[in-house]
């Protein structure tokens, strides 16, 4: 049988191979991922309060940043995009349990107490008698879940988790000087309500 001149006789050899859009696409966010992943374990983490909790938000997080990874890369900033994507799991998975943020719960919080990073916060403010003076740190922690959202998210970041600057003002979508002027606002707010209720205890005015 005569073969077409137009159809190639050789049909089993494989074509020229080029990267697929959907191969590039998958590398970038596994990119992404592996940069991203341990900080946002342990935020998820200091909001759940166990490992496996965390690790169960950020997994569906990521399920969902894969699945419209084309549409999160047109984002003006996609650590910002995928940061409210995570936020918007850990309130589902509370949400769903009834609980509140347990960051007072974990080790980090803990650890971060017992340390110097949330004494180097409140430096130089009037909260810090009242921060030395804690027992537990549990009304420190009350004080930084009152924080506005933005607040309690960069404290959280930048002083319980450690995280630099840099990659806070990356988080959030902001430059470094509107995370140094958050972290003010933040200072004032918790000196604020350590100072009111040291005085509530002690009945002073």
């Amino acid at each position: 049988m005569n073969t077409p001149d137009n159809v190639p006789v050789d049909v089993d050899a494989d074509p020229p191979q080029h990267p697929a859009p959907h191969r590039r696409m998958t590398l970038t966010f596994d990119a992404f991922h592996e940069y991203h992943h341990r900080v946002w374990l342990r935020y998820a983490r200091t909001q759940v309060g166990s490992r496996t909790g965390a690790e169960t938000v950020v997994e569906a997080a990521c399920a969902h940043l894969l699945s419209h990874w084309s549409h999160v890369l047109e984002q003006e900033s996609v650590p910002a995009y995928a940061w409210a994507v995570l936020k918007e799991r850990i309130r589902e998975w509370l949400d769903r349990d009834g609980r509140a943020p347990a960051l007072a719960e974990t080790a980090a919080f803990d650890a971060a107490c017992r340390g110097r990073l949330l004494e180097e916060l409140l430096d130089g403010t009037d909260g810090a008698d009242g921060f030395a003076a804690l027992e537990n740190g549990l009304c420190l922690y009350t004080a930084i879940a009152e924080l506005p959202e933005r607040q309690h998210d960069i404290v959280v970041l930048r002083y319980v988790l450690g995280c630099p600057e840099e990659d806070v003002a990356e988080y959030l979508g902001c430059g470094t000087v509107a995370v140094r002027a958050q972290v003010r606002h933040a200072k004032r707010k918790l000196a604020a309500g350590l100072g009111s209720r040291r005085n509530h205890r002690t009945g002073e005015r």
